[in-house]
């Protein structure tokens, strides 16, 4: 499994606009097969930090989802609005309450 924590802040300006983004980009998501793969994203208290975590089965399926045209505008247009770069963390998978992706 691969697990991937990406964290960013926007300009103050661009908060409804990334929320905006964030949700088509979601919506073409769970129009796909969701069994190889969990998207979640997460705002902040302070309102204009975001964070991301995604959870693929496979580099198959990240590759795709990472593909997917209305993910690429978000991260074009939120790399235009950003106050500092993002902060991608690679994570280790322990376990979880559920199961996430049968084998």
């Amino acid at each position: 499994m691969i697990v991937v924590k990406v964290t960013y802040t926007v300009n103050d300006a661009y908060v409804n606009t990334n929320k905006e983004m964030i949700e088509a980009f979601l919506t073409d998501f769970r129009k796909l097969d969701g069994s190889p793969f969990l998207y979640s994203v997460l705002q902040t208290e302070d309102c204009k930090t975001f964070i991301h975590i995604s959870q693929y089965k496979d580099k198959v399926i990240q590759n795709s989802l990472l593909n997917t045209p209305s993910f690429i505008h978000f991260q074009e247009q939120r790399d235009k609005n950003l106050m500092s770069e993002p902060r991608i963390e690679i994570l280790n998978f322990i376990g979880s309450s559920q199961d996430i992706f049968d084998s």
